[in-house]
């Protein structure tokens, strides 16, 4: 089963200046995580224009079918934040469950969680 990773294309931190910061942070960001998860058959990044979380930028989420879903937020876009997203997702991937044991953690993605969403119980559509 894959792990999404959610990049938010759109994220600019606070002093990020139209005219003299093209692209915004959010779009580094993207590129490094997709650059990061390169031949990865475990990890698909998409991008989306905004995950709501202008307050935290840069903001991803963390997704897989039948496990708990995470978003994080306040990253630098910056190769060592953007390997500690593959990194941390390689573990959730793992994971039966989305649950990684925090001894397990990249240093780059502690103190990054935003929230943590329950598994999407299964929908009688589904079936």
């Amino acid at each position: 089963m894959k792990t999404v990773i959610t990049v938010c294309d759109t994220c600019k931190k606070e002093n990020w200046d139209p005219e003299q910061n093209l692209p915004r942070d959010g779009e580094i960001l993207a590129q490094m995580v997709e650059t990061a998860a390169n031949k990865l058959d475990t990890i698909e990044v998409r991008r989306q224009s905004c995950l709501m979380g202008c307050e935290r930028a840069c903001n991803i989420a963390i997704q897989s079918q039948g496990k708990l879903q995470y978003v994080l937020g306040c990253f630098d876009a910056d190769k060592d934040d953007a390997q500690g997203i593959i990194d941390y997702a390689l573990l959730y991937n793992a994971s039966e469950t989305g649950q990684v044991p925090y001894k397990t953690w990249p240093q780059a993605i502690k103190g990054h969680f935003v929230a943590r969403l329950p598994i999407l119980p299964k929908l009688d559509s589904d079936q």
